[in-house]
């Protein structure tokens, strides 16, 4: 079983587009869109631990330039 989570992205000013289209190339990354609001991006993505979902949000998603900060929220099955 998978792990899946939300991760909402603020960024530079301008630079949503640029992210967005940039994260969507990462290896598990679900989706990627552009919204209003306190975030710019959101992200659905998967991994197969909370370990590698941690990974994969600090060494990759938090690489891409214009990111400033980014929330992470693992999805729960009640």
């Amino acid at each position: 079983m998978s792990i899946s989570a939300y991760v909402l992205i603020q960024t530079e000013v301008g630079k949503a587009a640029h992210v967005a289209s940039a994260v969507r190339a990462l290896a598990g990354v679900v989706a990627a869109d552009d919204v209003t609001g306190p975030y710019d991006v959101i992200v659905r993505t998967e991994a197969e631990t909370l370990d590698d979902l941690g990974r994969m949000v600090v060494s990759q998603i938090q690489a891409v330039e214009g990111i400033t900060r980014t929330f992470t929220c693992p999805v729960v099955n009640l």
